[in-house]
């Protein structure tokens, strides 16, 4: 395993800020069991966590004129700097007006034993949560969360208080990881949260 100080890069048509390699989970299907680099990247494995500055100043290499959006993503739980992420997040909308997607476990107001979610408003536009399987049981077996049976509830919680202050939510399984009927299954509970259910690739 490699390791360097890769902070932005490109994925499809969005920049991506790897601030932190930090996860309550260990998910059997996760990227970086697999790879070190993912869209145009070189590893994605920290040297150490880079300071907000240093995230900012990263943003003047690129032309963000070409990226449609900005995500916060990486190898790593986000909001396990929940606090510089908002801070780089406000700085991204200020200077630059981009949209900006969170990509999440969903297990932060566990991660920081508070609803973090409300602070999240106007500067994260989208927030996509792994849903992963709609089987509590399954979920554990596959996500193995640092907080064991709280963890499914909990990314159901978090995306329900979600739709309150975010514009739009998203919740994710990845294709071939599970059966037809049990995405099926998950698009029910999307429709009963009234949120947006995406099956996205594994890349």
């Amino acid at each position: 395993m490699s390791k360097g100080m890769t902070i932005l890069y490109k994925v499809h048509n969005g920049l991506y800020v790897n601030m932190t390699n930090r996860c309550d989970c260990r998910c059997v299907f996760c990227l970086r069991n697999e790879k070190e680099t993912v869209g145009e990247s070189s590893t994605l494995w920290l040297e150490r966590e880079p300071s907000v500055e240093e995230v900012k100043n990263e943003f003047a290499k690129f032309c963000l004129d070409e990226y449609e959006e900005v995500v916060f993503c990486g190898f790593g739980e986000p909001t396990e700097r929940f606090e510089d992420m908002l801070e780089v997040a406000e700085f991204v909308k200020k200077t630059y007006g981009k949209k900006i997607r969170l990509n999440t476990n969903g297990h932060g107001n566990l991660l920081h034993e508070k609803n973090i979610i409300p602070k999240m408003k106007g500067f994260i536009d989208t927030i996509s949560i792994s849903l992963n399987t709609p089987n509590e049981k399954r979920y554990n077996e596959i996500v193995r969360s640092k907080f064991g049976d709280k963890a499914y509830q909990a990314t159901l919680q978090f995306a329900e208080e979600a739709k309150k202050y975010i514009p739009n939510v998203v919740l994710t399984t990845v294709k071939t990881t599970i059966t037809e009927e049990e995405e099926e299954e998950c698009r029910k509970i999307c429709e009963k949260l009234n949120v947006t259910y995406r099956i996205r690739a594994f890349e």
